[in-house]
């Protein structure tokens, strides 16, 4: 992005801020009217800012200028567009060589900022890959995910790790390729058990030779590059060699490997004869929800399939939201060949060019209307209905529940952001505080958080002490970050009303509309007390106290100035408060383990300083365990190779203050 250059209102009539608190009560039609002045024709990418420097919107345009100067009229726009060009406060800029090069900017500033009017992709975690390692003489095939930092080549990406599994397991059979780790390759002195069960060549002791071996890999390469037809038919050709040589033995261990990749296909659901390697996307809207459908075809096999929930405004058509789901899916992953899609899309010739450039070979983004692409689309559509109606039907009994909360707990509305808290220890040790969150769309794994207990003034085992300070660490940082919504008088200016109006009712908010303490009354005092001393007096607490006997279905709920109470034994309310403790429970108790478990493994050896990873397994090698070391004299610690007396003396010392 060299040839971009960066423009903002600080670079025309002092700071943004500055210009932002000397006429605050500029309209933004008045703001983005101005801008409009100083605009060039060319390409580019614009921000519209908020007057709380939030970044309401990210737009790329062929020319900058006129495209703001749509925005300096409020006639004929949607609701949308008006709330947005009212709520804007100042614009930044950045000018682009291309349009594609523009296009390509957006959505990654879109995924980086997330703002409030633009389509959101959702749930947008990294995909498993398929990887033949290029780090080694012997290759090996393993599963990936996140960044590619390890040499080799990249095959994906697959809809789960289910997939990548089966699709290695047979891969193992069709190509004999090692899935074991490179320091257990180094240390075998014989084939091992897979070997025996034919699912590897066994090139750690030399049973095939190395350039036997690599032919091996090179053809699993083209069998997941897309060559799978190619590999088969030479597969075939060779077993029938075999056989008409009468070597039966390698006609079957051709015959094998055969059927090992007709398994590959026949698992897989749907298996295009004309479409090698696509990704198909389905999109349908209903009920205010959209739902966007993708389908992985590699080598003419069927790769999984994913649901997205895009978070995008009630009036945008379907191909809009298409269209801009597709860039940011494709900001931080290769493109394949071919791109189907449900809807034909206005900018459908720029996305292409832009793929194409990104990834350095032709991209095809079509929409086909016959033929067996048009009917791996439809079957993407169907899908995407049905996880559609699914997921409405979900969200409308999460509703209910939410609801039924409010009621049950004196609430004015039904919690759009509920978070729970549980502590987590083994007499004090290890101890870990965790929070986990809910809302409309259930379980907001992605916001959960787990606090390590760091107070050393605090008695082991202080259940009220760790609750303090995990609240504490908590809302601190929520008062640092987030500022405290307060009401405020209704406006007279209803367009400017209109402008401020809050997020839709499914987006989380940062502040919990209702806090859960797994604990009594004690608990509850206790976290009242120390949201009271930050200044929080207007966040809800209900305190979940385990039933006699920790029995399920006799909690006891206390509330802050009303009688502690149970709910009805079968009441819906009930479960769903259960299910939330249950999931927080799980979740501080799994830190714990994990702590716990961090801690077992760590070595005394690690304590002392000039002791790294080689010196330290020179030790353990020579004395079998720590404890061995800390009992060695100096002569014995110097015996060791690639220990000076200097380094003896100092482990020596260490154990021996």
């Amino acid at each position: 992005m060299s040839a971009m250059q960066e423009m903002s209102d600080s670079d025309k009539e002092g700071t943004p801020d500055g210009g932002r608190d000397a006429e605050p009560a500029r309209k933004g039609v008045e703001v983005i009217a101005d801008e409009v002045k100083r605009l060039p024709n060319g390409p580019g990418v614009y921000r519209m800012i908020g007057r709380d420097g939030e970044v309401l919107y990210v737009g790329k345009a062929r020319s900058l200028k006129k495209r703001v100067t749509s925005y300096t009229r409020l006639q004929g726009q949607s609701n949308r567009i008006m709330r947005m060009i009212l709520a804007t406060a100042a614009m930044e800029f950045v000018v682009t060589q291309t349009e594609t090069e523009a296009l390509l900017l957006e959505a990654n500033l879109i995924k980086r900022l997330r703002p409030r009017f633009n389509v959101l992709l959702r749930d947008d975690k990294s995909f498993p890959y398929i990887l033949v390692t290029g780090d080694h003489e012997a290759p090996a095939i393993v599963k990936h995910r996140g960044a590619r930092k390890r040499k080799g080549d990249y095959f994906g990406p697959f809809a789960s790790a289910g997939a990548v599994d089966r699709t290695i397991n047979a891969l193992q059979k069709a190509f004999l390729i090692r899935t074991c780790s490179d320091s257990y390759y180094e240390n075998r002195s014989r084939p091992c058990l897979q070997f025996q069960i034919k699912r590897c060549a066994g090139p750690c002791t030399g049973e095939i030779a190395p350039e036997d071996y690599a032919g091996l890999v090179s053809e699993a390469k083209a069998f997941l590059s897309g060559r799978s037809q190619l590999i088969k038919k030479q597969l075939a050709a060779q077993m029938e060699t075999a056989s008409a040589d009468l070597e039966f033995e390698r006609a079957a261990i051709y015959r094998d490997r055969l059927s090992a990749l007709s398994h590959i296909q026949s698992h897989q659901g749907i298996n295009p004869q004309s479409v090698e390697e696509a990704d198909v996307f389905a999109i349908h809207q209903d009920g205010g929800q959209t739902c966007v459908q993708v389908f992985f075809f590699r080598t003419g096999q069927n790769w999984g399939n994913r649901a997205y929930f895009p978070k995008a405004d009630k009036s945008l058509e379907e191909a809009d939201i298409l269209e801009s789901f597709l860039a940011q899916f494709y900001d931080d992953k290769p493109a394949p060949r071919q791109i189907l899609l449900s809807h034909a899309l206005e900018e459908q010739d720029l996305l292409a060019e832009a793929l194409t450039e990104k990834t350095s070979r032709k991209v095809e983004v079509t929409a086909p209307k016959r033929g067996e692409k048009k009917e791996l689309v439809d079957h993407a559509l169907t899908n995407a209905r049905e996880a559609l109606g699914r997921r409405l039907a979900e969200t409308s009994s999460q509703a209910r529940l939410l609801k039924g909360v409010a009621e049950a707990f004196d609430l004015e509305t039904p919690p759009r952001r509920i978070e729970v808290y549980d502590n987590s220890h083994i007499m004090g040790t290890n101890a870990v505080g965790g929070m986990i969150v809910a809302g409309l769309e259930g379980f907001a794994k992605g916001q959960y958080r787990k606090f390590n207990i760091r107070s050393e003034d605090l008695v082991p085992g202080d259940d009220y002490g760790m609750m303090r300070e995990v609240l504490t660490r908590r809302f601190s940082r929520l008062l640092k970050e987030h500022a405290r919504p307060e009401a405020s008088a209704p406006e007279t200016d209803s367009e400017t009303a209109e402008a401020e109006e809050t997020p839709a009712a499914a987006e989380m908010p940062a502040w919990p509309d209702l806090v859960l303490i797994d604990g009594g009354l004690g608990q509850l005092s206790a976290a009242r007390e120390t949201l009271e001393g930050l200044g929080i007096a207007d966040v809800p607490l209900v305190g979940i106290a385990k039933g006699p006997d920790r029995d399920a279905g006799r909690e006891k709920f206390f509330i802050p100035g009303r009688p502690s109470f149970m709910l009805p034994e079968r009441d819906p309310v009930l479960y769903f408060v259960q299910r939330l403790r249950d999931e927080a429970h799980r979740f501080a108790i799994g830190s714990h383990r994990a702590r716990r478990s961090k801690d077992i493994a760590r070595n005394p050896l690690d304590e002392i300083a000039g002791i790294g990873p080689t010196r330290k397994k020179a030790l353990l090698t020579h004395f079998g365990t720590a404890k061995a070391v800390s009992k060695a004299g100096v002569d014995d610690l110097a015996a060791v190779p690639g220990i000076s007396e200097a380094i003896a003396r100092l482990v020596y010392d260490h154990f021996h203050e």
